[in-house]
């Protein structure tokens, strides 16, 4: 037998449920896996507020059950890449995966990349998207608090948003085109139930019309009756629409290669094999009556299986093996905790339930070691201070709110953490607020402005060869916590260098932008709980980093209302993307939704 070093056992093309558990099956199984995601790591679960119907855990959010898989695959040895499949070479033994980020070797392949959102074609819902018009309760329900909202669906998605949604709205009205639900009956009766709900049935959105303020009226389509009635709010001035009408395979990169249902879904076998022998297909994208979280982890189980007895067949009729793993961290930590035990003359033995509590309570005293940071986050901001190639400032522009006490307590902790990596400086401009700031000493600043002073803010700069502070670009508006905590440590990363690596292609298109002597700007609007908005900021934080021509700086608009009032949003993220020429001229183009760097570069082109 022969190893070859750039083949895998398997490449598992998806990072939601379905694929991370088959990453954590062939792993654990010592095979070479590698898991590729194109956006966010978790899949559509992620946006996901509540789980309450995954066996053995009562209660969690989706992004936590996920982050929980992710790392029991990297725990037992699965290799991860933030790459965007395009192609499949399937013939032969030997197959290949095209990315983006170039080409990637193996037995077998696992196509396990969901489905996405599907948009229903009612009239106005393109040009309102983002503005009233939402697919993610998570991320928006927050922009519609105390007004109405009417939501779009029949299925499990519809009916637990809209029970969620009533913690924001007025009211919630679910527009049911068949005559009742099509989930489980637990799950829609507590949406039945809720007085704050009222459900029409044999009924679909017709239109929606906008006015001062946003939308204010839509046409309901009865399709029993053939009837058509305006409605408009009775709680509210405005309201939003929410829509959860099932979603579309992401099979793109299959057609051709296996085959599909008249719907797009991958027809598989009893083991979850398609058409083409060595190419296995999990989760939403494949045909089959129930998509829920726990199937997907079924499939991606019974899939990974399937696929290490395909590996060890191919290896042996062809003589080569992957590099595989030989331990683990999962392996490591076992065999260090039966050390100490066997050191110390004793096993562990299992905590009593009347101490449980109290053993809690002591295990997270000795993980908090500060207000803002346990200690998981401090070890893993230790590799990222690690690998730093130089020092950065962070500068801040404070005035005298709260917020940005707490912003300034936030990042002198991270300074103190960072091992001389950090440090930070108040800017100049933080004494000029005198005499412009409200009774709440929050300082007042220009909506209409390309990226406005909006303080608190924290810009990421270097030190110049002067030994003067020189900014790089990327500066975070608020507090980077919540979900945008890790796009903010990244940010420094990227800022710092070496910072994460593009393909060929990508790095060309950054290093190309206003090459003409132009600048661009770019402002995303988002929220801390929104799940979308990271990997917005990260794309966008990511292009400025290597390109000085381009700033990117993010706003938490929960605390600049005057933000989302000056753009309309109802959604996040929202993109404000300015771009100025090399003769002065100015264009302005705003977009909401998730994006990867290619996007980006995408619609900072369309500018």
């Amino acid at each position: 037998m022969k190893q070859q070093d750039d083949l895998y056992d398997v490449v598992v093309i998806g990072g939601g449920p379905a694929g991370l558990t088959a990453g954590l099956y062939l792993a654990r199984a010592r095979y070479r896996v590698m898991i590729l995601e194109k956006e966010d790591f978790g899949g559509q679960i992620n946006i996901t507020n509540e789980v309450v119907n995954y066996p053995g855990i009562a209660r969690t959010d989706g992004r936590a059950l996920t982050e929980t898989m992710r790392q029991q695959a990297e725990d037992f040895g699965a290799e991860f890449m933030a790459a965007d499949a395009t192609g499949l070479d399937v013939a032969g033994d030997i197959k290949t995966v095209h990315t983006n980020r170039g080409d990637l070797k193996t037995f077998g392949i696992l196509v396990a990349s969901g489905a996405n959102p599907r948009k229903i074609g009612f009239e106005g819902e393109a040009e309102y998207a983002g503005r009233g018009v939402s697919y993610c309760a998570t991320c928006d329900g927050e922009f519609f608090n105390g007004q109405e909202v009417i939501v779009v669906g029949g299925g499990f998605s519809a009916a637990e948003e809209s029970v969620f949604l009533t913690k924001y709205a007025s009211k919630v009205t679910i527009l049911v085109r068949d005559d009742d639900f099509t989930c489980d009956a637990s799950v829609s009766n507590e949406a039945k139930n809720d007085p704050n709900i009222e459900i029409h049935y044999n009924t679909e959105l017709k239109s929606v019309s906008a006015g001062e303020g946003g939308l204010v009226s839509a046409v309901f389509h009865n399709h029993q009756t053939g009837e058509d009635t305006e409605w408009t709010p009775t709680k509210s001035k405005n309201f939003g629409v929410f829509v959860f009408a099932g979603y579309v395979p992401q099979t793109e990169i299959l057609k051709g290669v296996v085959d599909l249902d008249e719907y797009g879904y991958v027809i598989t076998h009893g083991y979850l094999e398609t058409t083409a022998a060595g190419v296995y297909a999990a989760g939403d994208l494949r045909e089959k009556n129930l998509r829920q979280v726990v199937t997907a982890v079924s499939d991606g189980a019974v899939a990974g299986v399937e696929l290490e007895r395909y590996a060890k067949d191919l290896s042996e009729k062809t003589g080569l093996v992957p590099p595989r793993p030989t331990s683990s961290n999962y392996e490591k930590r076992e065999a260090e905790e039966a050390r100490k035990a066997a050191n110390s003359g004793t096993s562990p033995a299992p905590v009593s339930s009347s101490s449980s509590d109290a053993g809690a309570a002591a295990q997270s005293g000795r993980a908090k070691i500060s207000g803002f940071f346990d200690d998981a986050i401090r070890k893993q901001l230790d590799v990222v201070f690690g690998r730093m190639s130089q020092p950065l400032v962070l500068e801040l522009s404070l005035d005298k709110t709260k917020l940005s006490q707490e912003l300034k307590g936030f990042i002198d902790e991270l300074v103190g953490l960072s091992g001389g990596k950090l440090s930070a400086v108040v800017a100049p401009d933080s004494a000029d607020t005198e005499g412009d700031e409200d009774a709440e000493g929050r300082a007042k600043f220009d909506a209409a402005e390309v990226m406005p002073m909006a303080r608190p803010c924290v810009r990421l700069c270097k030190v110049g060869g002067d030994g003067g502070v020189e900014p790089t670009g990327l500066a975070f508006h608020g507090v980077p916590s919540g979900h945008e905590f890790n796009s903010f440590v990244l940010a420094l990363y990227n800022a710092a260098g070496p910072g994460q690596k593009v393909d060929d292609d990508t790095q060309q298109r950054i290093d190309a932008l206003d090459a003409d002597g132009g600048s661009t700007d770019v402002m995303v609007l988002v929220s801390l709980t929104c799940t979308m908005c990271p990997t917005t900021v990260l794309s966008s934080q990511r292009i400025a980093a290597d390109n000085p021509k381009v700033r990117a700086e993010a706003y938490d608009i929960s605390h600049f209302p005057e933000l989302q009032k000056q753009y309309g949003a109802m959604s996040v993220p929202c993109i404000v993307v300015n771009k100025t020429a090399a003769d002065g001229t100015t264009t302005q183009k705003v977009e909401f939704g998730k994006k990867s760097v290619p996007q980006m570069l995408d619609l900072i082109d369309e500018a």
